[in-house]
């Protein structure tokens, strides 16, 4: 007996060092990489003590994961039983190596009290663990991932768990030591196991060589597991928490501003994966791949070759693959993005609809745009390498100031007798409207001015619009890729904005509300801004807007992606609607912050969409489903193509803007 433990310390030590050495290795190369990448990035670390909190409740509580219930607390329960499990893990390595070391009689009732927990919780892993393999096997999601990386982790840690059970049940059979703790009792599970596999009935040798067979394959199995993990799509469990801490604390965010002027700047976008930059490479690191982004995807849902999910993951295994060069510092050998023998294609990446569902749901708050718009940078301003019909948007807003070409000096042809001032003649208004490129050259969008404004002068709001000074907000050739149109637009807009330094502004569309309000300030103009869906909600809060008693029908809402996932915007709208409709509103049912779009975002209103299902056709049907006779908007680019949807479904089915809608209940 003597021999054998001497024997145990020396290989469970060696094996210690051995796994131990080789895991920081591996994270060590990791590291490297991602602080070898050439990429920059304007992060700056800030409010660390809110940063913990949403540790606590993002991480330790699991509340993101739990946003999708039977799997989120699935995977609560295996998350805590197995951290749980790991300190009397820790112990038994040790007590492998120093067999003297009897932690329990330090701390009898604390350690005990432990023990118990610990026996529960990791029992209740294996309830996780079944109920994964359940999905797994029988309900089978599209979007999750079936490979046998995912099967392994599973084995581990159900043998891990089975193990630590069977351990915890010999431990209260094994011969105790004067002084050593008294392991009896304090095991609910495993000393109910033992009864049941009738371990209380073998002899002391067969105890002894059962724990000894249930120690090694538990320690071999933990030890295999932390060298696998950094190499495996497990590596969440390492950067998830670093993720989530750094994460943007804003739901609000901006496009990077790539700095064109730059003489030194060879390049501009993302064109290969050495040009990520260092918190790039710690979203990749930190996918669960648990396609929870792929489920909620506009793109993905209607057949088209975009998954948030692989995107992520394709540029993971880019960067890995390609990591001796970027360790090396062989930066030219790194191969480009987009090449023929990429996952990630043209097809990928000009389907996005830039929605952001992907990262509203990311339970580890990956931020996938980032890496899609900046390989449109590149694409666009490097390659000249994007879909053709866009070429003549690009063209229209370069020289006209809108994308579909129309004088720019028409801009404030649609108020035409409607006493509608400019904000040259009356800088003083209370409220600078924004029209936007839709509200004043679309017919559609046009109605829906006219809408906005009679409800403005009714409410009595004192405002004024720039007329042929406005240009396009730079929305759609940003998020299009064209960082260089983009630019000359925000920068013209911004000096018209800081020469007249409104109050306030209004805007009538969501993707200029956005960008004006979250991007401006990289032109230097910052003023407050509201959308028209907020104002008008305000307005008939302060008794401005008083309904007529109109029975406007039955209404269903569609939210707009960049007023709702981008900014937040959910229930102004919605608490309007009800307030104009005797209190009537019908859900889709996919809303608000779970919202499906419409399709028209990202520069997709000027792209053909020839790939899979038509993206506001299956926005359409949902429409149908609640059987409203009218649907409301609060964006043009929804207005036109939920109507183009219903109209492919021959749907008899109204779509009006909230403006419109109050226009009608406030006569």
């Amino acid at each position: 007996m003597e021999q054998y433990t001497i024997v145990k310390s020396f290989v469970m030590l060696m094996a210690l060092v051995g796994a131990f050495s080789f895991f920081f290795m591996r994270v060590r190369r990791l590291y490297r990489l991602m602080t070898a990448v050439e990429g920059t990035t304007d992060f700056k670390l800030g409010q660390v003590g809110r940063r913990i909190g949403v540790l606590f409740t993002d991480v330790l509580a699991q509340a993101n994961v739990r946003r999708k219930p039977l799997p989120g607390m699935a995977h609560t329960l295996i998350f805590f039983g197995f951290l749980a499990v790991q300190p009397h893990s820790l112990e038994l390595m040790l007590k492998g190596v120093c067999p003297a070391l009897e932690v329990g009689s330090w701390i009898p009732g604390l350690y005990g009290g432990y023990l118990f927990i610990a026996d529960i919780l990791a029992s209740l892993v294996l309830v996780g663990l079944a109920y994964a393999l359940y999905r797994r096997i029988m309900v089978k999601p599209a979007y999750l991932t079936m490979g046998t990386d995912a099967n392994l982790i599973i084995l581990f840690t159900g043998l891990i768990i089975v193990t630590f059970l069977f351990i915890n049940a010999f431990q209260t059979l094994l011969p105790r030591d004067p002084g050593a703790f008294d392991y009896r009792g304090v095991f609910p599970v495993s000393g109910l196991l033992a009864g049941v596999f009738g371990l209380n009935a073998m002899e002391p040798q067969a105890v002894f060589v059962g724990y000894q067979v249930a120690y090694w394959i538990h320690m071999a199995t933990i030890l295999s597991f932390l060298v696998y993990i950094p190499g495996s799509k497990h590596l969440h469990l390492l950067a998830a928490a670093p993720n989530v801490f750094l994460k943007p604390l804003a739901r609000e965010k901006a496009i990077v501003k790539t700095d064109i002027e730059n003489e030194a700047l060879e390049t501009f976008g993302l064109g290969r994966v050495s040009e990520l930059n260092w918190k790039n490479v710690l979203n990749l690191y930190a996918c669960t791949e648990c396609g929870r982004c792929e489920e909620q995807c506009p793109a993905a849902n209607t057949d088209k070759p975009l998954s948030p999910k692989k995107v992520i993951h394709d540029f993971k295994v880019d960067l890995l693959n390609q990591s001796d060069a970027i360790l090396g510092g062989n930066l030219e050998q790194v191969k480009t993005i987009l090449r023929d023998d990429s996952p990630v294609t043209g097809d990928v990446l000009w389907s996005c609809t830039t929605c952001r569902a992907c990262e509203d749901i990311c339970p580890v708050n990956i931020e996938h745009l980032d890496f899609i718009i900046e390989a449109r940078k590149h694409q666009v301003l490097m390659e000249a390498n994007f879909p053709p019909e866009v070429q003549e948007t690009f063209t229209n807003l370069e020289n006209q100031a809108n994308p579909w070409g129309f004088g720019a000096d028409g801009r404030a042809d649609w108020a035409k007798g409607m006493d509608v001032p400019l904000i040259s003649d009356h800088p003083d208004a209370d409220l600078l409207w924004f029209v936007g490129c839709a509200g004043s050259f679309d017919d559609r969008g046009k109605k829906i001015s006219r809408a906005m404004a009679r409800v403005l002068r009714r409410a009595g709001v004192d405002f004024a619009i720039l007329g042929p000074e406005e240009a396009c907000n730079g929305d759609t050739a940003r998020r299009a890729g064209n960082e260089y149109l983009a630019q000359m637009l925000m920068q013209q807009n911004a000096e018209v904005f800081n020469r007249y330094k409104p109050k306030r502004i209004l805007t009538g569309c969501p993707h200029c509300f956005n960008i004006i309000k979250n991007e401006y300030y990289q032109f230097d103009a910052r003023y407050p801004v509201v959308s028209h869906a907020e104002l008008l909600f305000d307005l008939h809060q302060q008794g401005r807007l008083k309904p007529n008693g109109k029975d406007l029908g039955s209404l269903t809402f569609h939210d707009s992606c960049y007023l709702g996932r981008w900014n937040g915007i959910v229930q102004p709208p919605r608490d309007l609607l009800r307030s104009m409709n005797n209190g009537q509103l019908t859900e889709m049912r996919r809303t608000g912050e779970k919202g499906f779009c419409c399709g028209a975002g990202g520069g997709r209103m000027f792209m053909e969409e020839t790939l899979g299902k038509r993206i506001n056709v299956e926005r359409a049907e949902e429409i149908m489903q609640t059987r409203a006779a009218t649907v409301a908007a609060a964006c043009p680019f929804c207005a036109t193509m939920l109507s183009d949807g219903l109209m492919d479904k021959e749907a008899e089915v109204v779509v009006k803007d909230i403006a419109e809608l109050v226009d009608e209940a406030t006569r």
